[in-house]
């Protein structure tokens, strides 16, 4: 049996070594390297040799996101798959809108890890039937949406941030942007939102599960 070679890309050490605990464990796989944040995790792969990465969203710069959105572009055929702590229906369908072959919450049990990735690595789509129906709903609701949605993925990166209570300045920071660029994306959301301030942008992403 040949060996599916894992990459994990988590900016928590002790996540890290969990996930390669769970995967080693497992018939078939193992964890080749491991990546503390997204620059890290590009270069591991660029490296070569990976049956699949296993991608955390919440990375300093640049973000899980935008690893995904380069990975695709990059290395098409590379299987990614999303775990998170976010809110299932948030974040699910962004992620599988910019490639992933599969989202996995964070508190999921090990056994479904491991059918995740044997999934993607046999070129399947892994989802579980608790997000299948949320992604469905999503995909069939027709209500207006609700405002961050109407977000790009950039704008509810940032948005996100804003919302954890970091400046315009750390925010540049941790997705490597200037000030002024992340000043920008700050009014546009304003704009789109229909708001004017930093708080009411944070009530609303705590009321919306946004945030941790």
């Amino acid at each position: 049996m040949s060996m599916m070679r894992i990459l994990i890309a988590d900016d928590h050490a002790v996540v890290r070594k969990g996930l390669r605990q769970i995967l080693e464990d497992a018939t078939g796989i193992v964890v080749g390297g491991e990546a503390g944040n997204g620059r890290e995790a590009l270069e591991k792969i660029r490296a070569g040799g990976w049956d699949a990465l296993v991608l955390d969203l919440a990375m300093p710069g640049p973000s899980g996101l935008e690893v995904l959105k380069q990975v695709k572009r990059e290395w098409p055929q590379l299987p990614v798959l999303v775990l998170s702590m976010h809110a299932q229906e948030q974040y699910a369908a962004r992620v599988f809108k910019a490639g992933a072959s599969g989202y996995l919450p964070k508190e999921s049990a090990p056994e479904e890890l491991i059918r995740a990735i044997r999934k993607v690595c046999s070129g399947g789509r892994y989802v579980s039937a608790d997000q299948a129906e949320k992604l469905i709903g999503l995909l069939d609701s027709t209500s207006d949406k609700p405002p961050h949605e109407l977000l790009s993925d950039r704008e509810f990166e940032v948005l996100r941030l804003i919302a954890s209570g970091r400046t315009v300045s750390q925010i540049a920071e941790q997705i490597q942007l200037s000030v002024k660029t992340v000043s920008t994306y700050r009014a546009r959301i304003l704009e789109k939102m229909g708001m004017k301030t930093n708080a009411e942008l944070t009530t609303y992403a705590i009321k919306n599960s946004l945030v941790e």
